[in-house]
C-alpha cells in the first residue's frame, strides 16, 4: 500500500506560482512512477505531469509545457510540482498519483485527496 499526501493549493492571482507537494508513504519502491492530474468542475479529469522516480524522466502535458516543472526527491518520497506563470484556465483540483510513469490515469494505483489550485483573472 501507498499513501499519497497531497498539499501546497491555494487562490493565486493570473501569472502568479505555486509549488504542490505531495509525500508518499508506504511501499514507494513498488512503484516506477509518479503523475500529477488535475479536474476541473464539471470535465473529466486529465494528465498533468509525471516523472520516473529512478531515471528522473518527466512528461508534460502540452498546455503546461515551460510553465510547469515536475520534480522527486527521493530521500524524502516527495513529488513537487512547481506551477509558474499560473492562468485561470489552469483553476482544478490537483491529485497525485503513484504506480505508473503514464499519461493514463488508469496506469496508477493510489491517489491523494486532491488540493485545490484556483487562479483568478
Amino acid at each position: 500500500q501507498v499513501a499519497l499526501v497531497e498539499s501546497g493549493g491555494g487562490l493565486v492571482q493570473a501569472g502568479g506560482s505555486l509549488r504542490l507537494s505531495c509525500v508518499a508513504s508506504g511501499r514507494t519502491f513498488s512503484t516506477p512512477g509518479m503523475g500529477w492530474f488535475r479536474q476541473a468542475a464539471g470535465k473529466e479529469r486529465e494528465f498533468v505531469a509525471t516523472i520516473n522516480w529512478s531515471s528522473g524522466g518527466t512528461s508534460y502535458t502540452d498546455s503546461v509545457k515551460g510553465r510547469f516543472t515536475i520534480s522527486r526527491d527521493n530521500a524524502k518520497n516527495t513529488v513537487y510540482l512547481q506551477m509558474n506563470s499560473l492562468k485561470p484556465e489552469d483553476t482544478a483540483v490537483y491529485y497525485c498519483a503513484a504506480g505508473g510513469y503514464s499519461v493514463y490515469p488508469g496506469s496508477y494505483n493510489y491517489w491523494g485527496q486532491g488540493t485545490q489550485v484556483t487562479v483568478s483573472s
